[in-house]
């Protein structure tokens, strides 16, 4: 049995970098490949990452975490305080080879128990239709589709989840930040 572990990890680590690599030349060249037939321009691809830098996700007003799968970087979800009541979910991600194997509720429920700690009552996040699979686990895990609430060009699908301990209460048995499978 194959243990699955959560935890903060500074956006400007090593791992958090190759991560964050791993993540936006996915889901860049996943739009290209769908709505142009290429993959994301190179020089695109490094304006990109290194213009969006996770900063924003530092406490007090936020937190990256990088799951790990048999002691090996995995993945990450990240977390940024909008209003003190308001979180987003962002940079949910695992990488291709650990997908399967059950991280990805587990890292979302961790990046929940992050946002209330921050203080964040509620938790929202957008995404594209191309995104079957986190279309899926967002529903799975009780987030329900709402209106657009930003201006993301590329957002096609917004979600929003009360965060607030009644709700939590319902989730607990499996909000634990160590995962076995």
């Amino acid at each position: 049995m194959t243990t699955w572990t959560f935890a903060p990890e500074p956006y400007d680590s090593p791992v958090a970098a190759a991560l964050w690599r791993a993540y936006y030349t996915e889901v860049s060249d996943r739009w290209y490949l769908l709505h142009e037939g290429h993959r994301t321009d190179p020089a695109e691809l490094e304006r990109e990452i290194k213009a969006r830098t996770g900063a924003e996700l530092t406490p007090p007003r936020g937190e990256l975490l990088v799951a790990r799968y048999a002691g090996e970087p995995a993945g990450s979800a990240g977390v940024r305080l909008l209003t003190p009541d308001t979180a987003e979910l962002t940079r949910v991600f695992l990488y291709e080879h650990t997908r399967g194997r059950g991280g990805a509720a587990p890292l979302v429920r961790a990046a929940e128990e992050a946002a209330r700690a921050l203080g964040a009552r509620r938790m929202i996040l957008d995404t594209r239709t191309d995104l079957i699979e986190a279309r899926a686990l967002y529903a799975r895990l009780g987030y329900i589709e709402t209106e657009r609430h930003n201006e993301d060009p590329y957002a096609e699908h917004w979600f929003t989840k009360d965060l607030t301990p009644a709700s939590a209460a319902a989730a607990a048995p499996a909000r634990s930040r160590t995962a076995r499978r």
